[in-house]
């Protein structure tokens, strides 16, 4: 995959959105024996003054590979129109619905759970995302909306629900045909061929 840094919003769970670039994968740093893995990892995010910017991956909520910035929008600069499916994705992947973590231990002052839903990818990627980010990489319902992917770390999960397996139908094998099928047609085609010029008939 590309090291090239994309446009992304890191939105953070104390309700900050941070600008800036990153790559699409193998951004996430500090990974060490003995440790959990959401023990001090790190992304560097490059800002928009071209500095390096450390952010600790347990306060991300979300990493949004965007089109645009919309700086001037502080609340959904992402543009996220849906964060559910309307119907069964048509595209391949795992359809997975991801819960928020709370911050809030207490049942009764606890809010709406928060849910964002997406395809995951079926291949190496999905394990590459896992192991080398500790995180979960997905594509939102609208891939049309200002953001064309969506990187949700561990840490910020609180609940993983693979809903489907989207997979494209597989097309019906043609039928195998049989010796005196495929003699019978050989033959019609000989009789249907032109006869070549200035033949005489017997």
């Amino acid at each position: 995959m590309s090291n090239a840094r994309k446009k992304v919003l890191v939105r953070r769970f104390a309700g900050d959105i941070l600008p800036g670039y990153l790559p699409l994968s193998g951004f996430v740093s500090g990974f060490a024996r003995g440790q959990t893995p959401s023990q001090n990892l790190t992304l560097d995010l490059l800002d928009l003054s071209g500095r390096i910017v450390e952010v600790a991956l347990k306060d991300v909520k979300t990493i949004s590979f965007v089109r645009d910035f919309n700086l001037a929008d502080t609340i959904n600069p992402e543009r996220l129109a849906r964060r559910t499916f309307l119907s069964r994705p048509r595209n391949e992947g795992l359809w997975v619905r991801i819960v928020f973590r709370s911050f809030d231990s207490r049942p009764e002052r606890r809010p709406e759970p928060d849910l964002l839903e997406g395809l995951a990818d079926t291949g190496t990627s999905f394990i590459d995302s896992l192991i080398e980010d500790s995180g979960l990489s997905i594509s939102p319902p609208d891939i049309r909306s200002n953001t064309q992917r969506i990187f949700v770390p561990r840490s910020a999960i609180a609940d993983l629900q693979i809903l489907a397996v989207i997979t494209t139908p597989s097309r019906k094998p043609a039928p195998v045909k049989t010796a005196d099928q495929l003699r019978k047609e050989l033959q019609e085609d000989l009789f249907r061929a032109p006869s070549p010029p200035n033949t005489r008939p017997n």
